[in-house]
């Protein structure tokens, strides 16, 4: 079982109860607008980090960072983009599992020919009413002992609000949506 910790839109802002609910994941995936070099950092001290650069990420440190990533997790394959509509293949024709992508802050998963489409929302400043979140991605969600509480429950501060279970192929796949009271 692997647990990927799937965030977005920090502009900067790394939040204690973000880092709590990281703790413990395999890796960790960053879908852009960092805001700040201090942020990558951080995050590696919890798990290696796959980080794009976002429509703020315009300074010099962002030069290494490329508008787009691919991140293979075990058997999984996930594209990773800041803003979906700037998406330029078919993911299902290029064999993804997981699309994860940020920009509209906005917490958002659904299933479209096969393919998982992620928003984490966002875990940086509060952008009107749209909650504070993130999401993780549990990988090999069946292997798990019956009745066994969630691998890397997150701490009292972040709760997960819905979960999602997939199928991608022989992979079993749970995403939590957690939202974090900041």
């Amino acid at each position: 079982m692997k647990t990927i910790g799937i965030i977005s839109d920090t502009h900067g802002l790394l939040r204690p109860e973000a880092l709590a609910a990281l703790e413990g994941v395999d890796l960790i995936v960053h879908a852009g607008d960092i805001g700040g070099p201090d942020i990558i950092p951080q995050l590696q001290r919890i798990a290696p980090v796959y980080a794009i650069r976002g429509n703020v990420d315009r300074p010099a440190w962002t030069s290494e960072l490329s508008e787009t990533q691919i991140v293979e997790a075990g058997e999984l394959l996930i594209y990773v983009l800041h803003d979906l509509q700037q998406i330029d293949l078919d993911p299902a024709a290029a064999g993804f599992h997981f699309v994860v992508y940020g920009h509209t802050h906005e917490p958002a998963v659904r299933q479209t020919q096969g393919v998982i489409y992620l928003n984490p929302g966002s875990i940086g400043p509060r952008r009107f009413r749209l909650p504070v979140a993130m999401a993780r991605i549990i990988v090999g969600a069946d292997e798990r002992e019956p009745n066994a509480p969630p691998a890397n429950a997150p701490p009292a501060k972040a709760r997960p609000t819905n979960g999602y279970a997939f199928t991608a192929g022989e992979i079993s796949i749970e995403v939590e949506m957690i939202t974090l009271e900041a």
